[in-house]
């Protein structure tokens, strides 16, 4: 009797554990892409609702102040990048092409991150001037985001809905912006 006397609760305990821990895996980028899809518009910008998704203020790569409400009314994509990561650098050239074909109807915005400002900087001049560059070595607008590893892209249509985020080959990210910019 002495070992069921234990046993009941101790299936309790970690049923409710599982639980738990299930859940934590429901709160991260989804529950906040979800949460913000549904929110309302914060602001008004010169006559666009802005999103609360683009309810953020960070710094340009350059150093100038930069508010994520300048973005509201077009189709925009976050490309979140670290400047030692491989796969981030190999797509500098299609994130550029991405940016030179589809800027003056999509916006496209590069974040760097989990690095010293000095390096970000660096990987940035490789970057083509058409990209607008955030440099954000504290990780705020990565964690603005829920973005938690590089490379990632996030895909906004022009109402701040989310189209697409993660890991995204220049095929398929073309295709969409292509499609967004329409």
């Amino acid at each position: 009797m002495g070992a069921h006397t234990w046993t009941r609760p101790l299936i309790g305990l970690v049923a409710l554990l599982a639980l738990l821990v299930s859940g934590c895996g429901t709160g991260g980028q989804d529950a906040t892409a979800d949460e913000t899809a549904n929110d309302d518009t914060s602001t008004t910008t010169a006559g666009t609702a802005t999103p609360a998704v683009l309810d953020f203020t960070s710094e340009t790569v350059d150093g100038d102040a930069f508010d994520g409400s300048t973005l509201a009314g077009k189709p925009t994509v976050f490309w979140f990048w670290a400047p030692w990561c491989p796969t981030c650098r190999a797509q500098i050239s299609g994130v550029g092409e991405l940016a030179e074909t589809y800027g003056a109807d999509v916006n496209v915005v590069g974040v760097g991150s989990l690095d010293e400002q000095a390096a970000i900087e660096e990987f940035a001049a490789e970057v083509s001037p058409d990209v607008t560059l955030l440099a954000d070595p504290d990780g705020a607008v990565w964690r603005q985001f829920g973005v938690t590893a590089q490379s990632t892209y996030l895909v906004l249509d022009e109402a701040g809905t989310e189209q697409a985020s993660g890991y995204l080959d220049d095929a398929e990210l073309a295709a969409l912006v292509e499609d967004l910019a329409g």
